[in-house]
C-alpha cells in the first residue's frame, strides 16, 4: 500500500514542523502551507489524502478554505484544528463538510488516531463500492442493497423496506443474530429521502453502562473528571439523517427511559448542560431479543416497546429460506475470490448437500465465514466436501452450547484473562494488548469478576 499524503495549514510554522515531523515517523508523507489561499495552489500541484487545517488564519481562514476546498475536491478528507473551538464551530465545520475536529492543544496520539480513523473511513468507502459493482451485476429480483435473496420470506422484507424508507416511522427489525439486520437498516436509509443525512450506528450491548449514556448524549465541559471538552453524542452526530441502535434490548432500564423522550420530544439533553436541544433523527432499532417476553420479566419497558415496535420488520433465519443458501453461496465465493486472489468456480455436486442440509445457528454470517475458509483452503478450482468438514459444519453438540452471544462472552473473557496473565495484571497494558480503552477494560474486569 502506498504512503498516505497529508497536507498541514497552519500559519504557526512550529506547529506545522512539529506535525510534519510527528506524521512523519508515523509513515506519512507531509507537505505544510501557511493559509488557505497557498493550499489551494498546494492542492492543485500535487494530491493530498487527507487535509489537517486550522481554523484561524491570516488572509484565507480555515472555514473559507473549506468552503472553496470542498467545491473543487468533494471527495477529499478535511480534518479542522483550532485553539478557538467550541462544540457550535466543531459542528459548523462538520456541517460544511469536514470530516472531524480536533481542539489545540492535543495529544499526539489524538492526531494519529483522527487519522487512523478517516483511514478506515476510506477503506470502508472503497470497499462499498466494490460491493455495490458486484450487486448491481445480480439481478434486480434477487437484491436489494446489499441484501442478496431470492425467497419468499425475503421478498416481502424487502417490500417492507421500499414503504418505509421515505418516512420517518420508527422501525424495529427482528431476527437472529448473523441474518443482516443491520444491512437492513442501511437498505432503509439509503433508499430514503434521508440517504444524503448521516448514518450513525450504535450497539447498546457493545459499551459499558457508564460510558453509554455520554456516547449517545454527549456531554459538556465539567460534567465529569475526564470531560476535558465539550463532546456532542451519536444522536446529535444523527441529525438530519438515521440513528440505528443495534440490540436495543440490551439496553439498560435507566437509558430506556431517556431514549423514549428522545422519540417523543425529539430532544436530547448533554450530560452537564442545563438546556435540551432539539433534534431531526429517524431511528431504527434492531434486537435478538423477544422483547415481549423482556416487558413480561420487567427487563425492558413496555412503553418504549411500543414506541419502537411502530413498523416491525422481521428477518427469518438462514434454515427457513434455505433457498437463498445457492444464491448467497455464489455472491461469497465472488468476493472472496477477489479477496483472497483466488479463481474458485463454484462448489462440488457433493459439496452443496451439505450446505443445504446444515442448521446454519449462526445465519447467513456463518455462512459468509464458511465460504471464506472454503475458499482459502481450497486447491482446484471447486469447493469440496473436504473444505467444509470442518467445525462448525460438522457440529454435534448440544444446542444450548450453540449460542453465539454466549460463546463471544466466554472467548472475551479468557481474551482479558490471559492478556491480564501475560502483563502481570498492568491494566493499561493489558487494555493495549487487547485493543480496547482501559475504562472498557475495567468494566469487563468487573463484568466477568476477575480475579487479579
Amino acid at each position: 500500500m502506498s504512503q498516505q499524503r497529508v497536507l498541514i495549514i497552519d500559519d504557526e510554522e512550529n506547529m506545522r514542523h512539529m506535525l510534519k515531523v510527528m506524521l512523519g515517523k508515523a509513515g506519512y508523507i507531509v507537505e505544510g502551507a501557511a493559509d488557505g489561499a497557498e493550499a489551494l495552489q498546494q492542492m492543485e500541484a500535487s494530491n493530498f489524502d487527507f487535509i489537517l487545517c486550522d481554523i484561524k488564519m491570516p488572509h484565507m481562514d480555515g472555514m473559507t478554505f473549506l468552503k472553496k476546498a470542498k467545491e473543487r475536491y468533494p471527495e477529499k478528507t478535511f480534518i479542522m484544528m483550532s485553539a478557538y473551538g467550541t462544540m457550535e464551530t466543531a459542528l459548523k465545520a462538520m456541517k460544511e463538510g469536514a470530516y472531524d475536529y480536533i481542539s489545540k492543544p492535543f495529544k499526539t496520539d489524538e492526531v494519529l488516531l483522527t487519522l487512523k480513523k478517516a483511514e478506515e473511513r476510506e477503506r470502508l468507502k472503497e470497499e462499498n463500492l466494490r460491493l455495490k459493482s458486484r450487486i448491481s451485476e445480480i439481478e434486480q429480483k434477487y437484491s436489494f442493497g446489499n441484501i442478496i435473496a431470492r425467497s419468499e420470506a425475503m421478498a416481502h422484507v424487502f417490500d417492507l423496506v421500499s414503504k418505509v424508507a421515505d418516512h420517518k416511522t420508527t422501525v424495529l427489525i427482528t431476527g437472529e443474530s448473523g441474518t443482516g439486520k443491520e444491512l437492513i437498516a442501511r437498505a432503509i436509509h439509503s433508499n430514503g429521502v434521508r440517504v444524503t443525512g448521516p448514518l450513525v450506528t450504535i450497539n447498546c450491548g457493545g459499551i459499558p453502562e457508564n460510558l453509554l449514556e455520554s456516547e449517545l448524549f454527549g456531554y459538556k465541559k465539567g460534567a465529569f473528571t475526564d470531560a476535558v471538552k465539550d463532546k456532542p453524542g451519536r444522536f446529535e452526530a444523527a441529525d438530519g439523517g438515521t440513528f440505528f441502535l443495534d440490540e436495543i434490548g440490551e439496553l439498560p432500564l435507566p437509558l430506556q427511559v431517556k431514549i423514549l423522550r428522545v422519540l417523543q420530544e425529539e430532544e436530547i439533553t448533554p450530560l452537564g448542560d442545563v438546556g435540551s436541544k432539539k433534534i431531526d433523527v429517524r431511528v431504527i432499532a434492531a434486537t435478538s431479543k423477544e422483547l415481549i417476553k423482556e416487558v413480561e420479566e420487567g427487563r425492558f419497558r413496555k412503553d418504549l416497546f411500543y414506541r419502537i415496535n411502530v413498523m416491525t420488520i422481521h428477518l427469518p433465519p438462514l434454515r427457513e429460506r434455505r433457498g437463498d443458501i445457492p444464491l448467497l453461496v455464489g455472491y461469497f465465493i465472488d468476493l472472496f475470490n477477489k479477496k483472497l486472489h483466488k479463481s474458485i468456480e463454484g462448489l462440488s455436486s457433493e459439496a452443496m448437500p451439505i450446505l443445504m442440509e446444515y442448521s446454519w445457528p449462526g445465519n447467513v454470517r456463518e455462512l459468509e465465514n464458511a465460504i471464506e475458509r472454503a475458499v482459502l483452503l481450497a486447491k482446484g478450482r471447486w469447493i469440496t466436501p473436504s473444505e467444509l468438514a470442518q467445525e462448525p459444519l460438522t457440529y454435534q453438540g448440544p444446542i444450548e452450547s450453540l449460542s453465539i452471544k454466549k460463546a463471544s462472552k466466554r472467548m472475551e473473557r479468557d481474551l482479558i484473562e490471559k492478556a491480564l496473565k501475560i502483563t502481570d495484571g498492568n491494566r493499561t497494558r493489558a487494555a493495549k494488548i487487547l485493543e480496547i480503552s482501559r475504562p472498557i477494560l475495567l468494566s469487563k474486569i468487573k463484568q466477568y469478576k476477575l480475579e487479579l
